[in-house]
């Protein structure tokens, strides 16, 4: 019997593996263990065999009957057997579920396992533009990345986080240029409202020939050190900061201060990136700029794709900076693994930005550079979701309303909380349900923002996975019983049971997967899978009826606190917080 917790499906890949091997099967075939799709025929298949023929030049099912020939899973399943046309179904015995789950019970961990080799993750998320106030845009990189830092974090990994928000370019120049008109008219001027600020710069850019100019030219300025342009940028900055801090203590994101590393921490470090690409010949001279073109990537006319990497002025560009971040992440950080949570729309330009980085050096051969983009939150009229003007909606306006109809959404159901306890409650449901709705959809789809659905105690939402959680802390307070001081042994008899137990015995799988291929949905969809099966199995198997006997009542407690602590965990890893009561 195993005597410490495993991932089921490692733990099995490493005995089909042996099996494997033992039937001389070549090491470069995999073992693909996955979930049974059908659960009647088994909790978990191996479907090496069908592959492994294919290079071997034999019969699967034949191949498959020598690999369950080697294969020892004597101590954890009920039998095992070969279906279609190689597939090997394994069912899994009910004393070493029973054995599994009460080692998972003591898991400090909740059954993630730890990395053997803990790497370097830098994770670029967020990154709003300081020049004005976060929008409905930025809630999915924020929450998106936010997720992966900590699902690393639980892995072992060391997470370097980075907000590489936008505090240079144009739009300051803009910015700076209005101010400078604002203080001749007003000395006392006052930036209360910087989106209001930004939009009248924005005006006067696009309808004002000779503002504009002076714009460029304080660009331009600003990345030279002027003194003065720089003590009016700081001024646009702290308010910016403040405001970015307030919304992620909001969205119970875990940035911070010193996660910013902005656009302008890389200016000292941009002309030596443009005497890089000249030195190994990658930058050349175009109507005045300096234009990296990339074979491998052509336009429709079948043209190399060029990067503008300095301005015919001397400035440089958002691409400039990126080069510079990878050159700083790979060197100075020595990341492993970058993964940069940046929209669809960006796929081109991150794409050109790996591809100059890996030609250039700025990146190492050892560490992996992953775009994982996002598609567009919509409004219920099929178009990115706005104010009924057309203007943008303001994230830090959104998560307030989210609270407010949290708070009647409790108001109209029958509660015991008093007003601090429902003040709380509507604020985790509210923000929970915004961030649940949009961590729950496939992360490269655009979807439909709706406030009915979100706020839902029914389907997959965050309300019903916080309901599901308090649940069983009722059961709890209905027993007058603590849950550690439940004692015995759990055991696993019951077809709800072993649902329930198995389920719970693959959270470490779904984190897992998540961690590979940076897909939050995932993680929900097993979350919501694990609520429903509690739901079955409170229907299914009585807990505090008087005619439980004492060890049964015990064993079911014990898997509903096991159950709270993984539904706890899980929605503490995608930054959704739980209540005791509702």
């Amino acid at each position: 019997m195993t005597t410490e917790f495993m991932n089921i499906r490692n733990l099995l890949n490493l005995r089909v593996r042996a099996a494997m091997t033992a039937a001389n099967i070549p090491e470069q075939c995999q073992p693909m263990v996955a979930l049974g799709k059908n659960p009647q025929q088994g909790d978990y298949q191996a479907n090496c065999a069908m592959a492994a023929a294919k290079l071997m030049k034999t019969n699967p099912r034949e191949l498959a009957g020598r690999i369950l020939e080697n294969l020892d899973l004597s101590d954890i399943t009920d039998h095992c057997d070969i279906a279609g046309p190689g597939f090997i179904n394994i069912k899994l015995s009910e004393q070493w579920l029973s054995n599994q789950v009460n080692l998972l019970r003591d898991d400090t961990h909740q059954g993630v396992e730890q990395a053997q080799q803990p790497q370097v993750i830098v994770i670029d998320y967020s990154a709003p533009n300081l020049a004005k106030e976060m929008h409905v845009g930025h809630l999915r990189s924020s929450i998106m990345g936010d997720a992966l830092a900590r699902i690393f974090e639980a892995q072992g990994h060391q997470v370097i986080r980075q907000n590489h928000v936008g505090d240079w370019g144009t739009q300051f120049g803009m910015l700076i240029t209005h101010l400078q008109d604002q203080i001749e008219l007003d000395s006392n001027v006052k930036l209360a409202d910087l989106e209001v600020f930004y939009r009248e710069s924005k005006v006067r850019f696009d309808a004002e020939e000779n503002f504009a100019k002076r714009a460029r030219a304080n660009v331009v300025k600003l990345q030279a050190g002027d003194a003065d342009a720089l003590a009016m940028w700081e001024r646009f900055i702290d308010i910016s900061v403040a405001h970015s801090e307030t919304v992620y203590s909001k969205l119970n994101v875990t940035l911070k201060h010193s996660d910013i590393y902005a656009e302008s921490a890389y200016n000292e470090a941009l002309p030596g990136i443009i005497q890089t690409l000249k030195d190994k010949k990658l930058a050349v001279e175009s109507e005045g700029a300096q234009v990296v073109f990339l074979d491998d990537m052509t336009d429709k006319e079948g043209e190399p794709l060029g990067m503008i990497v300095q301005k015919s002025d001397g400035g440089f560009l958002y691409s400039t900076t990126d080069l510079a971040a990878v050159d700083y992440r790979c060197h100075r950080l020595m990341a492993d693994r970058c993964l940069y949570f940046i929209d669809a729309r960006q796929s081109l330009h991150m794409k050109q930005v790996y591809a100059v980085s890996r030609k250039a050096g700025f990146a190492t051969d050892h560490c992996t550079l992953e775009h994982h983009a996002f598609g567009t939150m919509m409004g219920e009229d099929g178009k990115p979701f706005k104010t009924r003007s057309g203007d943008t909606i303001k994230l830090s306006a959104l998560l307030d309303e989210a609270v407010v109809r949290a708070a009647q959404l409790l108001s109209d159901k029958a509660s015991d909380l008093n007003a601090a306890d429902a003040a709380e409650a509507a604020r985790k449901i509210g923000i929970g349900a915004v961030k649940y709705a949009d961590l729950a959809k496939t992360r490269t789809n655009d979807y439909v923002f709706s406030w009915n659905t979100m706020l839902s105690f029914e389907g997959n939402t965050a309300p019903y996975l916080q309901y599901a959680y308090t649940r069983i802390k009722s059961i709890f307070r209905k027993a007058n019983l603590k849950a550690e001081s439940v004692t015995g042994e759990i055991t696993v008899i019951e077809p709800a049971e072993k649902a329930l137990s198995l389920k719970l015995l693959q959270f470490g799988e779904a984190v897992d997967q998540v961690a590979l291929d940076a897909y939050p949905h995932q993680l929900c969809s097993y979350l919501y899978e694990l609520s429903s099966l509690y739901m079955k199995f409170y229907e299914a198997c009585p807990i505090l009826r008087s005619d439980i006997p004492v060890e049964v009542r015990n064993s079911r407690l014990q898997l509903s606190d096991v159950t709270a602590i993984t539904l706890s965990r899980g929605l503490d890893l995608l930054g959704i917080e739980v209540m005791e009561r509702m």
